[in-house]
């Protein structure tokens, strides 16, 4: 019963490799000069001058710099190709607050066979509608390998990877015709209208915490092998306050739990406008899942990062995450 055509691991290299288009020579560049400039060197193909443009940033904690020599290092372009070296820039970007390093450190370890370890960032960034995250935890659903058994689910994941234009969702649907019934397909158009609207206001709750102005456009459909075709839009650092969902606007206060004086904290965003992270703090102090934590804010490169610590563990950390996202509030879990 289960999807065996492809491993699961090997159709994730596979989509991994499509982000030549969306996902893989997408770049991001703030105002900071020598970010754009490296932008710029990449989309006419200087691959090696735009590395160059992006180290002295990414040494200084920019999270866009350390994303884009990420990709540098995943694709081989201006540099020998390291997918090591590259894991461990979309870690640190990733730590910084940046949404798309995340969703790519997800699926690298999946790729790697860190499932448990990846999961919960391929949830995320299927909750927020990357058409490979949604691929792999429709399988994921379908085979019951690593998530619950949930056809109509999966069906609804895959069929939403497939209009995104991810070829092997296609083959993927066709052989699940043959053992999901109608109704439950049925079931299944509409649970992945209710996904596709639940995802963009994920998205753009996420990515308005990260403090950025605008995100990267979709680029040209593009084979792995050939240059971006278009530059990506630059993100700016914003002063507009953040708007923030009414689900994650201040609740009554509970009283605390008497949390160990832990060291694991959730990160509830990067900000380029230090007040905005106050003002986020301001509203998500009294939320019943951080109670108990304290404010800590971390300044690295030309971005202050929002934490709330005093976890005990990773995975009270972990469960505290899952339950703002199911607010609509981004947030990763920040090793001590």
């Amino acid at each position: 019963m289960a999807i065996t055509a492809h491993s699961i691991k090997g159709l994730v290299r596979r989509s991994a490799l499509l982000g030549a288009a969306a996902a893989c020579a997408a770049l991001a560049a703030p105002a900071q000069a020598d970010v754009k400039a490296g932008v710029d060197a990449w989309s006419a193909g200087e691959y090696s001058v735009a590395v160059a443009e992006w180290r002295g940033p990414a040494q200084a904690g920019d999270a866009d710099a350390l994303f884009n020599l990420a990709q540098a290092y995943r694709l081989g372009r201006g540099v020998e190709p390291d997918v090591e070296r590259a894991r461990q820039l979309y870690a640190q970007a990733a730590d910084r607050g940046h949404v798309k390093a995340a969703d790519n450190y997800g699926l690298l370890l999946f790729q790697q066979g860190e499932q448990d370890a990846a999961m919960p960032l391929i949830r995320a960034a299927a909750e927020r509608g990357d058409p490979r995250a949604q691929y792999v935890l429709g399988l994921a659903h379908f085979n019951a390998d690593y998530a619950e058994r949930d056809w109509v689910r999966a069906y609804a994941l895959l069929t939403l990877a497939n209009a995104a234009g991810l070829p092997q969702a296609g083959n993927a649907l066709g052989q699940m015709d043959d053992y999901v019934p109608l109704a439950q397909r049925q079931q299944a158009q509409s649970l992945a209208r209710q996904i596709e609207a639940e995802s963009e206001h994920r998205r753009a709750a996420e990515l308005a915490a990260v403090d950025l102005g605008n995100r990267d456009e979709p680029a040209a459909p593009a084979r792995a092998s050939e240059p971006p075709r278009r530059s990506a839009a630059l993100t700016r650092p914003s002063s507009r306050p953040v708007p923030v969902p009414a689900s994650q606007r201040r609740v009554p206060a509970q009283a605390a739990p008497q949390r160990a004086s832990g060291n694991w904290g959730v990160q509830l965003g990067a900000f380029g406008v230090r007040d905005n992270a106050d003002r986020l703090w301001s509203r998500l102090e009294s939320n019943p899942a951080l109670a108990g934590t304290r404010k800590t804010l971390i300044n690295g490169g030309n971005v202050t990062r929002l934490r709330a610590v005093g976890f005990a563990s990773q995975r009270e950390a972990q469960d505290a995450c899952n339950t703002l996202k199911r607010q609509g509030q981004g947030c990763i879990v920040a090793r001590p």
